[in-house]
């Protein structure tokens, strides 16, 4: 296979034969609008007018005093919808708008990047159709309801584990069905080739903000990694200051890349969760959005280069930085983006570092999952 498509030794793509010469046209259309002065200059205008880029960076006093460093959360919980996940939905609706495809399919975990999508079709005036899986839909109530008044069909994913994973597997079965018709808005740095590089440039927005925003330079860019397209977003614009030290924090339950072992997903080879005869392991975390057994190439070549180094959280350690930031900064953040701050209130700092986390999502999408846990339940009755 052409080494194009790889990072290193991890990518490709490892898809159906009917699914090549789409892969091969959405990749010659990127590259075409990405030259396209016409086309950057519609997306620049949407982010900002739209989604309401650029998303500050701002100096948490709370943070800074618990932790004896300087801390800044960028704040994609401030975006349209709630997360970091319209820069890419709004950068790939476009592309199908420019390439002529009026039928969007995506796949969703924690809700965010459905809602994304949702938001995105109906700017747009295009289908959507978002495949979820059972235990997401419950535990995410409020985003499926809010992509069903944005106007997406909602198909629920009941085999598999129920989760992201199995989401991921019915979207790409329903695109081999049609992909002349169908355009498949991946929403994260994962799959075959090209979608790892497209995610990763619509994201790149955010590390560029912050590269403008802070004073001098970050010592050390954290982000929570599940598929890993809000922490390639923030890390790539740095990625060749040397200096600068890249922490991705996995859910102890899904950490593919500090627990797992090189092999193929969704037409990528990655690092992967799975057994001795090759099934792909169950995952969990409290963070539908982490709860994926795999994780985007580029995150494995960062890993096999050192240029990134992985970290895992557990729950219990996410739920209290929840909390924490909750009642200490006014910011209720996404239970995903819970264990970044909560390596990084675990961690010991000096006086003069800068520490950036990508705050990737707002919380209140996760507020009824926290509340039917027993120990919260009694203390707020």
């Amino acid at each position: 296979m052409d080494e194009k498509y790889y990072y290193g030794g991890f990518g490709g793509r490892y898809v159906p034969e009917s699914l090549i010469e789409p892969l091969n046209e959405l990749d010659r259309n990127y590259k075409s609008c990405k030259k396209d002065k016409n086309f950057q200059s519609k997306l620049s205008d949407i982010l900002k007018n739209y989604a309401g880029r650029p998303t500050p960076l701002y100096l948490s006093g709370a943070l800074s005093e618990y932790c004896g460093c300087s801390v800044y959360l960028k704040r994609e919980d401030l975006c349209h919808t709630g997360a970091h996940k319209i820069n890419n939905a709004l950068g790939q609706g476009l592309l199908a708008v420019e390439t002529g495809k009026r039928n969007i399919i995506a796949e969703t975990g924690a809700g965010q990047h459905g809602v994304a999508t949702a938001a995105a079709a109906a700017l747009f005036g295009l289908k959507c159709t978002i495949y979820m899986g059972t235990k997401d839909i419950k535990r995410q109530h409020n985003n499926v309801v809010r992509m069903k008044l944005l106007g997406a069909d909602i198909v629920e994913v009941q085999e598999g584990d129920k989760t992201l994973n199995a989401a991921v597997n019915a979207t790409l079965r329903r695109w081999v069905q049609d992909p002349e018709n169908i355009y498949y808005l991946l929403g994260s740095c994962v799959g075959p080739h090209p979608y790892p590089a497209i995610v990763r440039d619509f994201h790149s927005v955010i590390g560029k903000e912050v590269k403008e925003q802070i004073p001098d330079r970050p010592d050390v860019i954290v982000a929570c990694v599940g598929g890993g397209s809000n922490s390639i977003g923030i890390f790539t614009p740095f990625f060749k200051d040397k200096n600068i030290r890249f922490v991705g924090v996995e859910a102890e339950g899904c950490a593919s890349l500090s627990k797992g072992k090189v092999g193929v997903l969704h037409g990528a080879k990655s690092y992967l969760l799975y057994d001795k005869n090759g099934q792909i392991k169950k995952t969990h975390s409290i963070a539908p959005g982490l709860d994926y057994s795999g994780v985007g190439p580029e995150h494995s070549f960062y890993k096999e280069r050192s240029r990134a180094e992985y970290v895992n959280i557990n729950d219990s350690e996410a739920l209290k930085a929840f909390r924490w930031l909750s009642k200490n900064e006014g910011i209720i953040p996404a239970l995903e983006s819970s264990h970044a701050v909560a390596w990084v209130m675990k961690e010991k700092w000096n006086g003069g570092q800068k520490v950036v986390i990508n705050l990737s999502g707002r919380g209140d999408k996760d507020i009824d999952e926290i509340f039917s846990m027993e120990e919260i339940k009694r203390e707020y009755e």
